[in-house]
């Protein structure tokens, strides 16, 4: 079953209708993790006085929030302990969100320490919280991940730089109707996930910032 789980997303991109197509597309690009790398990114450069020190900021953020918890996925799937890189099991969620707290709690704790932007700790701080409360939702229901990141990011996003930017919830949408559209998820888990998301960047970032 796992095998063919990993596969049928494969599959889409190539023998699919073209609606199939795009929302494996949508799932692909703007996955979790690609999303986390670039909102961290964005706000290095944003909270950071010289170019050198974004980037410095920005790796160390980069490695702890998004890659180190991304390659944990990517080698589990290989030794076949998941299903597949998006965790659409979520009898298999509960590790791989163990070790993005674990990772995530260090690359805060090194970017407090170190004297990292207050705007950049308190996005991670709002991550590591969103990874908690998604770690106690998934023991009773299976939210969407995507979704959640997605929303979260948004409202970060117009939190720093207006409430203009609040348009790219359209963005969240389409994410929403690819993941339903692939059977992934419900629009009741696509919703909550997009709630969850919004609610705990709101809150946790404007206290931590």
């Amino acid at each position: 079953m796992r095998r063919e789980r990993e596969e049928q997303h494969v599959a889409i991109s190539s023998r699919r209708p073209t609606r199939l197509r795009l929302a494996w597309l949508v799932t692909e690009v703007l996955a979790p993790a690609p999303i986390a790398a670039a909102l961290l990114v964005v706000i290095s450069i944003h909270s950071s006085s010289t170019p050198a020190a974004a980037l410095g900021w920005a790796l160390l953020a980069v490695l702890f929030a998004s890659a180190i918890p991304f390659i944990h996925v990517l080698w589990a799937v290989r030794r076949r302990r998941l299903t597949d890189r998006h965790v659409g099991l979520r009898e298999q969620r509960l590790l791989p969100l163990l070790v993005g707290i674990a990772s995530v709690l260090v690359g805060l704790a090194l970017l407090s320490s170190l004297g990292a932007p207050q705007e950049l700790v308190a996005l991670v701080g709002a991550m590591m919280v969103g990874l908690i409360v998604s770690l106690l939702v998934t023991f009773l229901w299976k939210i969407s991940m995507h979704t959640a990141v997605a929303g979260g990011a948004v409202t970060i996003v117009a939190l720093v730089f207006g409430a203009e930017w609040l348009v790219l919830f359209l963005i969240v949408g389409l994410i929403g109707w690819a993941r339903v559209k692939l059977e992934d998820h419900t629009p009741s888990q696509v919703a909550g996930g997009t709630a969850l998301g919004t609610s705990v960047a709101a809150i946790v970032f404007t206290l931590l910032h």
